[in-house]
């Protein structure tokens, strides 16, 4: 089986790449890259001693897909994955789109092409801003939670945010990006018969990811704490008790070794996260990173932003339901995989510039 990984050197897609090259035999993975994050091309030296090829190429570009061989299966992990993306200044509003729109119509004409399987990482930022914003909270062990009782909101459970939660604007630009490109996907796979699957992903983190605050969180907030750089908790208060989960991406490379082996069962959307057993506010995270590197300020910043919501867990029911997945890494490993890299490599956050 020949695999095609857009975004290869991306934390994504580099784990994936080599998970899926330990988990299935007969693989051949070639991947394609842009190289536009900073720091980015440390992920392909360990590609040529794993077997796995890679070019150095822009989906965005339809020219730089038509000189790739056939594949039986692309996963597409290339994106810009912030939320701010397009608003906040950094990248414009066309940038955004010719990364997670037009980039996701190019791949799929690849497919098409070639009757290759498309298994697509979206977003947990599907999910309406709105519906989630009003949500009524409460704040315990330094946390928000859902007053469940007091809420009927379609999707909802104690085990976090359902498939069939609203998706209905405003989500923000990149939310709609990648709302779009599911439906385009899916529209593809109806129409020329390829096996197609979308994971909606929770938040990824591990070792080696070139965090954000705005996106990777965790991976950022851990060397961050750890090297005593500035920190703030913005918005809701400047409580840091917003919460999101969190998934090691070998745990999807779990489900998508799965998925690519079973074709018959195409047509699919799941959640893919960590789940509110995975789940913790900043505030926590902050209380694990002193325990572990003793105390360090951080910031309140009342200020909100735009986009950014109080509370968002993923319930993945259906995933364990249909195939039998479920993390299993829990957050308290995923954080001392960082922890552990992030001393290793004080020089991790300024390859990235995430400051």
């Amino acid at each position: 089986m020949k695999i095609l990984i857009t975004g290869i050197c991306g934390f994504a897609g580099n784990v994936l790449a080599l998970e899926l090259k330990r988990k299935m035999d007969q693989l051949e993975i070639l991947g394609i890259d842009n190289l536009s994050r900073p720091g980015s091309e440390q992920n392909r030296r360990a590609f040529k001693r794993h077997g796995i090829s890679f070019l150095h190429g822009d989906i965005r570009n339809p020219s730089d897909l038509a000189v790739l061989p056939k594949a039986d299966w692309v996963i597409d992990a290339a994106a810009n994955p912030s939320v701010l993306a397009g608003h906040s200044g950094v990248s414009s509003s066309r940038q955004l789109m010719e990364h997670n729109l037009v980039s996701t119509i190019h791949v799929l004409e690849y497919c098409k092409r070639h009757g290759a399987g498309l298994v697509m990482l979206s977003t947990s930022r599907v999910y309406s801003l709105e519906r989630l914003a009003a949500l009524p909270l409460k704040v315990q062990d330094s946390a928000f939670v859902p007053r469940f009782g007091e809420t009927s909101e379609p999707g909802l459970s104690e085990h976090g945010v359902a498939e069939n939660f609203s998706t209905q604007s405003p989500l923000s630009l990149y939310g709609a990006a990648k709302l779009a490109s599911e439906a385009l996907i899916l529209e593809y796979g109806f129409a020329f018969d390829l096996p197609v699957f979308v994971n909606r992903c929770g938040v990824l983190a591990g070792a080696g990811q070139f965090g954000k605050a705005d996106q990777g969180i965790f991976g950022f907030w851990v060397p961050s704490y750890r090297y005593r750089r500035p920190l703030k908790y913005i918005g809701f208060g400047g409580t840091g008790s917003q919460v999101r989960d969190c998934l090691h991406p070998r745990d999807l490379a779990s489900l998508v070794a799965m998925q690519i082996s079973h074709p018959e069962k195409a047509g699919k959307t799941l959640n893919v996260g960590g789940g509110w057993r995975n789940s913790l506010s900043l505030a926590q995270l902050s209380e694990w990173c002193a325990a572990r590197f003793g105390p360090h300020q951080v910031q309140p910043d009342p200020t909100p932003r735009r986009y950014d919501v109080p509370w968002l867990v993923l319930d993945s029911r259906r995933a364990e339901a249909e195939w039998n997945w479920r993390p299993a890494t829990a957050f308290e490993s995923i954080l001392n995989e960082i922890a552990d890299h992030a001393e290793r490599h004080p020089e991790w956050l300024d390859l990235s510039d995430a400051t």
